[in-house]
Order: structure tokens, then C-alpha cells, then sequence
């Protein structure tokens, strides 16, 4: 595993950042991926996968009558990209991972869990850009000359309208803005063609593509309480009543 343990906050922020400079642009724009786990036993796991049985032939099940039931308005056109986003978004299992490009909003969701702060975190950072040369040369030419570093729906609804089923490959896209809780998180999503893909054993494959920050849950209280001085909380990422009433609960319960 290619594990940097932070001691403190300050070491934190040079992980989160490490590799940030692009000398081309003479900017700090980061080509990473950043997804937050209150626990480092947690593996990069799909919700179809964890949902046991035989997924991969439920997959096209749930698809189907989540299209029937839900209302028609929910998604721009009638794209199995756009259904996919939508079902992910509100908590169908799919082949989908959750991702985004603010490594804050991912340290939010690995010391959002009050019942973890006994168990050390993991922020996995992927490099998109890198994971993107592995892809088949259709979809690296799309990228090419769409001027792009990940896909948008519209871009898969072209390329690969039907979900692929075969091939060894990660691509990451962004979801459509469906609310503000998809901005404010500054999402995207990654996918695997193969449906009972893990991205963490993929990922073993290709060990210049990632790295792996280990938040000791010693450091999680000073984490959590800098992150909620900052205004990364479930009030601003989950806008609305529920994301207030997360954030408030977290904020009045006791530290021990």
C-alpha cells in the first residue's frame, strides 16, 4: 500500500496538495481524485457490489424500474449516463463511486462519523489524468479532442451508450448538476466496465496512479473541529433540513 500516515494538521495539508503544481499552466491545479473513509478497512467497494447476491444481474433490474417509478423531469435525456448519475445521486446501489475533486469535502466525509473517531480515516487520492491513459484509444481520443481530462454524460451518451461489460479500465465523469448538493461537492464518479470490478484491487495493479493519506483517529476531533471553522459541513454539502439537522446534531453532541 502506498500509505502517508499525518501526524498533524500541518502534514496534512501538504499531502492533500502534494503534486498540485502544473508547470505548463504555472498553477496549483491538482489532477487527483480525492475520496473520503471514516475507517482504512474500507475498501473502494461499489453499493451494487456490497449488495450481495447476484448483483451484476439485479444491476439491469434496479435500472429499469427505478426509470419506471421515478419521475421523467429528473433527468436531462433519456441516457443510461443521465440515469445512472441520478440513481447514484439518490442512493440506488449502482456500479458507480462517489469522488471529488476538493480534498476538504473529502476530509469531511471521513471525519463525518462521530461513531468512527475511535478508528483511523483514509483519504484515497487517484490521479485521473494517469488512470485515463489505460482506457481504450476511442475513449483517450474523445478526451483528445474535446480538450477534456475527465468525461461529462454528455460524452459517454456518445461513446458508450450502452454500459460496457467488458474491458480492464477506470474512467472518471462528471455528473450532472441535478441540485446544489452535486456542486457544493464538487462531485464526479468513477466506473468500471467489468461490474464486479474493485477499484482497490484495480488500483494494485497500477501503484503510480494513487496514494493513500491515514488520518489517526487521534487527529480526527482537531480535524473536525478546523473543518467546521472552515463551513465544510453537512449544513453546506447536504443543503436542506436533513444536511442542517446532521450538522447541528454533530455539533452539540458530546466528545466523549
Amino acid at each position: 500500500m502506498k500509505d502517508v500516515v499525518v501526524n498533524s494538521w500541518a502534514q496534512l495539508q501538504d499531502e492533500l496538495f502534494a503534486d498540485s503544481w502544473n508547470e505548463d499552466l504555472g498553477r496549483f491545479r491538482s489532477r487527483y481524485a480525492f475520496r473520503g473513509l471514516s475507517d482504512t478497512g474500507y475498501d473502494l467497494e461499489t453499493t451494487l457490489y456490497r449488495l450481495g447476491g447476484d448483483y451484476a444481474t439485479l444491476e439491469r433490474h434496479l435500472l429499469r424500474n427505478f426509470k419506471k417509478y421515478a419521475r421523467r423531469n429528473v433527468v436531462e435525456q433519456d441516457s443510461i449516463w443521465h440515469w445512472l448519475s441520478v440513481a447514484q445521486h439518490y442512493g440506488l446501489p449502482t456500479r458507480l463511486l462517489d469522488w471529488t475533486y476538493s480534498p476538504y469535502v473529502a476530509l469531511h466525509f471521513a471525519t463525518a462519523n462521530l461513531d468512527k473517531f475511535h478508528l483511523d480515516g483514509v483519504i484515497w487520492a487517484v490521479n485521473y489524468l494517469q488512470t485515463h491513459q489505460q482506457l481504450p484509444q476511442q475513449l483517450q481520443d474523445q478526451l483528445e479532442e474535446e480538450g477534456a481530462n475527465v468525461f461529462t454524460v454528455r460524452m459517454l451518451t456518445e461513446s458508450l451508450p450502452n454500459l460496457p461489460n467488458s474491458g480492464n479500465y477506470t474512467l472518471f465523469f462528471e455528473p450532472p448538476s441535478i441540485d446544489d448538493r452535486i456542486s457544493n461537492q464538487f462531485a464526479l464518479f468513477s466506473t468500471m466496465p467489468n461490474v464486479s470490478g474493485v477499484l482497490s484491487e484495480w488500483l494494485l495493479q497500477h501503484p503510480k496512479f494513487w496514494r493513500r493519506i491515514i488520518i489517526p483517529a487521534a487527529l480526527k476531533w482537531e480535524i473536525r473541529d478546523k473543518l467546521d471553522q472552515a463551513n465544510i459541513t453537512e449544513r453546506v454539502l447536504f443543503p436542506g433540513l436533513d444536511g442542517l439537522s446532521c450538522w447541528l446534531k454533530r455539533q452539540y453532541s458530546p466528545k466523549n
